[in-house]
């Protein structure tokens, strides 16, 4: 008995009607339906976001089925058959059906195929080769993926080593999706190919292997993933770098951040290196670094005061980020936490009321003598505690330059 879902919002939005429309136009009723993760979100009552779309027509048919429709196509990545629809600011991927004849376990050669079972075939995941008709109709073409949907069972499509040889990612695709969606005892066979195979998650692209790790990383709960992935050998693996697991157990228990999560699987003294082989943004490395940072020295025993100072030199962000460190390797003084971290929320970073032309004004020549006499006026300031005005601070840079 073929199974049907109930109508969803998503599907019957004027956007997405009027893609599946033009496509329709173009090959007929049931050319076009909807695959993956919209499909296995809306089957476990999960938000849909993403909608990704496949169909037997060719890249080219499918440009010219939107463009005929009055729809932006753009031409995403059509060596693999991926255009992207844009109706109404709304991106839509529509994928041609294809099957892989080589792969090097980094990216595949495909070609476009009307068989939709040949499609399903080469898909990580059961629960992802799912397929849904604009009238409700699900199909489900390798079997398995509806029950694993709905029991949190990550299984791959046919043999694990199969699939992982083909692309090592789904390794760590696997542990993204036990994170996100899997329930109960994991999959052994999936398990033992992962640890069996880890090796060639090495060869990975570190942006690949990074947006892998982030997403399984914002789970609501990371941990149990990330103890398997650490049993398995595959996270020592993927950050070629040792770990920390009891820091990131609090880490996690603290904040849904993922990369101050991250922070917590980092060992001191090697942001550097997890952000080189991660292949992080500039602002994601200096985050890291910032974060496992010791200077200045901080604790959660320090008063409010010196909290001030740490903040003026640190910023809100970072000393956040630091405390929450602390607190995760500390979880019993979160009371302590919470209160440095109400000082931070609290507080408004003041100006500091001098200049360098304060201290030429008094005859000092341009040059270093200008910035250390500066930073003397400045360092004397934070320890006041910021109290100090302007007159009052211009009579200690006097006295710091020997003048009156």
């Amino acid at each position: 008995m073929t199974e049907r879902l109930a109508p969803q919002p998503w599907m019957d939005a004027a956007p997405t009607r009027a893609v599946m429309a033009a496509l329709a136009a173009a090959g007929g009723e049931g050319c076009a339906r909807f695959v993956g993760g919209c499909v296995r979100d809306a089957l476990v009552g999960r938000p849909v976001s993403d909608i990704d779309i496949a169909t037997p027509l060719a890249p080219t048919e499918v440009i010219a089925a939107l463009e005929a429709a009055g729809l932006r196509a753009v031409p995403t990545g059509i060596e693999h058959g991926t255009v992207t629809a844009v109706a109404a600011h709304k991106p839509f991927e529509i994928t041609t059906l294809r099957r892989d004849v080589e792969t090097d376990g980094r990216r595949a050669v495909v070609v476009f195929t009307p068989d939709w079972a040949e499609d399903a075939a080469r898909r990580d995941f059961r629960l992802n080769a799912l397929y849904l008709e604009p009238d409700g109709t699900l199909h489900d073409p390798v079997g398995g993926g509806v029950a694993d949907a709905r029991a949190g069972r990550v299984v791959f499509v046919g043999e694990p080593e199969a699939r992982i040889r083909e692309d090592y990612l789904r390794i760590l695709r696997f542990f993204r999706f036990r994170a996100w969606y899997g329930r109960g005892e994991p999959d052994a066979a999936a398990l033992a190919a992962c640890a069996a195979m880890k090796g060639g998650v090495a060869g990975l692209s570190g942006e690949r292997v990074s947006k892998e790790l982030l997403k399984l990383l914002s789970a609501p709960d990371p941990v149990p993933a990330v103890g398997l992935m650490a049993e398995a050998g595959v996270l020592e693996a993927a950050l070629q770098a040792p770990v920390d697991l009891a820091l990131f157990r609090s880490m996690a228990a603290l904040t849904g951040d993922a990369e101050l999560r991250l922070s917590a699987l980092t060992p001191p003294g090697s942001a550097a290196a997890v952000a080189k082989r991660l292949r992080l943004s500039n602002a994601q490395r200096d985050r890291l670094a910032a974060a496992i940072g010791t200077e200045p020295p901080l604790g959660l025993g320090m008063g409010d005061a010196e909290a001030r100072r740490a903040l003026y030199r640190l910023g809100a962000a970072t000393f956040g980020d630091r405390i929450r460190r602390l607190w995760a390797a500390a979880p019993e003084k979160g009371e302590d936490a919470r209160r440095l971290l109400a000082v931070a929320e609290a507080w408004t970073r003041p100006r500091f009321p001098l200049s360098g032309a304060d201290v030429m004004a008094l005859g000092a020549p341009r040059g270093p003598e200008v910035g250390r006499l500066l930073q003397a006026a400045e360092a004397w300031w934070i320890e006041a505690d910021f109290r100090p005005g302007r007159e009052e601070a211009l009579a200690k840079l006097r006295e710091l330059a020997g003048t009156r």
